[in-house]
């Protein structure tokens, strides 16, 4: 039994490893699974038992790096983490999206691609963070302006920010970093 499972633990490897050479290289979206196993050295049967669609393996890919984001906002120093004003927290929080956007768009496409976006657990937590920063802030209907927050940071806005309008990494962040001090 255990041998299957460091089995299964060395496929899931392997997957993951080649699911993000050729993320990287064509985009999730240009990528068949087909093209996953064999790049993998895996059955289609093996991939498709432990992931339903190249967004599932997005997701997984993911998971770490919003994972450690997830961490600085709870435990990290100010402003990122705890102790800042509250405005001062969301453009830090923008400016860590952006940084994970910007190193990991190609994954977030294939994981959060339009109402996908919203069934995400990740979102679930930037929601939540978010929205704790508006009610600290004052604002009013946390509820509702917790997504228009978020909306600027949805990939395909990102993606078309960089690619077409040529907007730079810095010029984003400090039209984000504007908005939190506007509103919060």
């Amino acid at each position: 039994m255990s041998s299957e499972r460091a089995d299964a633990a060395r496929n899931r490897a392997r997957v993951l490893a080649a699911a993000e050479r050729l993320f990287a290289e064509r985009g999730a979206a240009n990528v068949t699974m087909d093209e996953i196993a064999r790049e993998a050295g895996v059955g289609r049967g093996t991939l498709y038992r432990r992931y339903p669609d190249r967004a599932a393996i997005a997701v997984a890919l993911l998971d770490e790096h919003e994972r450690a984001l997830q961490e600085q906002l709870l435990r990290g120093e100010p402003p990122l983490g705890p102790g800042a004003p509250p405005a001062q927290r969301l453009a830090a929080f923008y400016a860590a999206m952006v940084g994970l956007l910007d190193r990991h768009g190609h994954l977030v496409l294939g994981a959060e691609v339009g109402h996908s976006r919203f069934g995400t657990g990740a979102y679930g937590f930037w929601r939540a963070h978010v929205r704790a920063l508006a009610v600290q802030g004052g604002a009013p209907d946390p509820d509702a302006l917790a997504d228009v927050l978020l909306a600027p940071l949805a990939p395909e806005l990102f993606r078309y920010q960089r690619e077409q309008a040529g907007l730079d990494l810095d010029r984003i962040t400090a039209t984000l970093r504007t908005l939190a001090t506007r509103l919060l």
